[in-house]
């Protein structure tokens, strides 16, 4: 006879989730080959805006993050080919140069000693929305991973490679996860890799679904304390675990060379 049943949606949430610490574990990628896997997962995403964009991740060093080469794509990212740069951009280890518009991530990563990814990239839904200087709408579950966790830049501030456009982008983004940038694009702010590329995902996803949506008709809005619930029990870490090996056996299948 069942009994689980007559239990409260609180008390089979937390089953739910002993249940997953339980049967998942943590993988062993380090954080290199989570943010190469990561660029790859982005391009295969619909991510890509030629060399427009950067991934960075927290080194083990104060002060330092692993960022992609200036003049590689996404696809062309590996484990090995990353740089490990200082806040002022000064290449610590690998070859090469970073991209100059670096220089807002070292920004946040100031403001916000939580954040141990950035995520910022120009896909195709989320650059058309910010031509019309609407913020994201999320209004349907799938999304929930954002709800009320995505503030707004309305006004462009011009090509970010200076430290104005770091101080504004840091300050607008404030303590949420991500935010939408009026005529640029999109950046994730997170705790994790992991949590910084399903946000990322989910958030081109959401653009494309308000754009379909905005052209059927009005959006009509979940009720808060719904999207509140929806949200936190979406964006778990271990959640964000679990959704990031998917994409990343993906990514290996396609692209077997990322972790070289």
């Amino acid at each position: 006879m069942a009994d689980t049943m007559k239990l409260s949606k609180q008390e089979l949430v937390r089953h739910a989730q002993a249940e997953m610490q339980r049967q998942f574990g943590d993988a062993a990628w380090t954080v290199r080959e989570r943010v190469a896997l990561t660029c790859r997962i982005l391009y295969d995403g619909g991510h890509d805006s030629g060399l427009a964009g950067q991934i960075t991740a927290r080194a083990e060093a104060p002060g330092s993050y692993y960022t992609q080469r200036l003049g590689l794509g996404f696809d062309e990212i590996t484990a090995g080919n990353l740089l490990e740069v200082d806040e002022d951009l000064r290449v610590r280890n690998g070859d090469g140069m970073p991209n100059p518009a670096n220089r807002f991530h070292s920004w946040i990563y100031r403001a916000r000693p939580d954040v141990q990814c950035i995520i910022h990239t120009h896909p195709l839904h989320v650059a058309s929305l910010s031509m019309l200087e609407v913020p994201l709408e999320v209004s349907h579950m799938d999304n929930c991973t954002l709800y009320d966790d995505v503030a707004f830049l309305e006004k462009w501030p011009g090509v970010p490679v200076g430290n104005e456009e770091g101080e504004i982008i840091s300050a607008a983004l404030g303590d949420k996860r991500a935010i939408l940038l009026a005529h640029h694009g999109m950046l994730v702010a997170a705790g994790t890799v992991e949590e910084a590329c399903v946000l990322a995902l989910q958030f081109e996803r959401a653009a494309r679904m308000q754009l379909l949506a905005m052209a059927a008709g009005r959006i009509q809005p979940i009720p808060p304390e719904l999207g509140r619930e929806a949200h936190d029990w979406i964006l778990t870490p271990k959640r964000s675990q679990i959704g990031f090996a998917y994409y990343a056996r993906r990514a290996l299948r396609a692209h077997p060379d990322v972790l070289a």
